[in-house]
């Protein structure tokens, strides 16, 4: 019997040091894992520095009123002001402002152009198509469009 009790007395003193191994592994790896991601979320972070600072805002150009035939024999008359930037050489011009315009509102139906969010859709997607009309050399000259008038008849 004397082995026996030796036997369990050997098997009750090598579980602890097996549990603590397996708790230092565990530990090893969760600081590991833990470092990594630290690592590359610092890696791949886009840093401040690089983003481009927001332009100054310049003079705002009021446009002539244009009137645009739309679809089922109705009309828009819109008058639009370009916002330019600080850098602009020039106040724009706004004969592509109203290109652009006229070509993007022309041949619509009128009940599409008569609710908000479809109209400030509009409005973004043609400030985006005169924003890069306008930009020379990387360089914005046009920082935002206003509409001063738009009446549907």
């Amino acid at each position: 019997m004397a082995k026996d009790e030796k036997a369990a007395q050997a098997e009750t003193e090598e579980a602890p040091k097996k549990s603590r191994k397996k708790l230092i592994m565990i530990i090893a790896i969760v600081v590991v894992l833990l470092g990594g991601g630290a690592g590359g979320y610092f890696m791949f972070k886009p840093s401040s520095a690089t983003a481009a600072p927001e332009p100054e805002p310049g003079a705002v150009v009021p446009l002539d009123p244009v009137t645009i035939n739309l679809a089922d024999g109705h009309f828009l008359k819109l008058r639009l002001s370009l916002q330019a930037t600080a850098d602009a050489a020039e106040a724009p011009d706004g004969s592509k402002a109203l290109d652009i315009a006229i070509e993007l509102y022309s041949n619509r139906p009128m009940a599409e152009l008569m609710s908000n969010t479809e109209r400030e859709r509009s409005k973004a997607e043609l400030r985006e198509k005169i924003e890069k009309a306008y930009t020379v050399d990387k360089t914005k000259e046009i920082m935002d469009v206003y509409f001063t008038s738009f009446v549907i008849q």
